[in-house]
């Protein structure tokens, strides 16, 4: 009897010890592949931009020794903007002419700079964008040093510019400003000389 009962509690034992492998290798395989990613980009430089994505993760997970949820990640940014994060909904995106133009910074600089946002509200709510805690998650574990903005050209991105004049000088105003000038909606004043500004009238 005695012994039927050892026979059973060891039968138990290895049942639950397999299984616990079994979970702990599924949740491994599950931090190497996460759907959350778009699988769906064929373009190479944003199949190189998901995988950075991916390793850097891995970082983070290996500094923090902790799991992250992936983000789903979009390249649909437009505007001057390298890249946005957003936290309630775990998603970055990307500018796709400013990656194809500048390869290298998004690789080095701007997918860290964007997965920093994210880890850093995971790891402490919602704190200051630009903060000390941003920026420790870029020290530590990118080894990366914080840069609240980017450097690169803009100029294939930038739309349409209206120049205006003030006391201090000519300032370029958008399509959206000018247009709400020409409609007689509003004016706009230099924050320096608080003049209002004036279109360029050419002779």
């Amino acid at each position: 009897m005695f012994k039927s009962i050892f026979n059973l509690t060891q039968r138990a034992h290895q049942v639950l010890t397999q299984d616990i492998h079994e979970k702990e290798s599924s949740l491994s395989v599950g931090s190497r592949t996460h759907p959350s990613l778009n699988t769906s980009v064929s373009d190479p430089l944003q199949q190189q931009i998901l995988a950075k994505v991916e390793t850097d993760y891995l970082l983070a997970e290996q500094h923090f020794k902790r799991q992250f949820p992936r983000p789903s990640v979009h390249f649909s940014l437009r505007g001057k903007s390298a890249g946005t994060a957003h936290l309630q909904t775990n998603k970055l995106r990307f500018n796709p002419v400013l990656l194809a133009e500048n390869p290298d910074i998004f690789i080095n600089e701007v997918v860290p700079h964007e997965i920093s946002h994210l880890v850093c509200f995971h790891l402490f709510g919602k704190v200051r964008p630009h903060g000390k805690e941003w920026q420790s998650v870029m020290l530590t574990t990118f080894n990366i040093t914080p840069k609240t903005t980017h450097q690169l050209n803009t100029q294939s991105v930038s739309g349409q510019q209206f120049e205006y004049f003030c006391g201090c000088g000519s300032i370029n105003l958008t399509i959206r400003r000018h247009n709400r000038i020409v409609r007689g909606q509003t004016q706009y004043r230099c924050r320096r000389c608080q003049q209002t500004l004036t279109p360029f009238t050419p002779k």
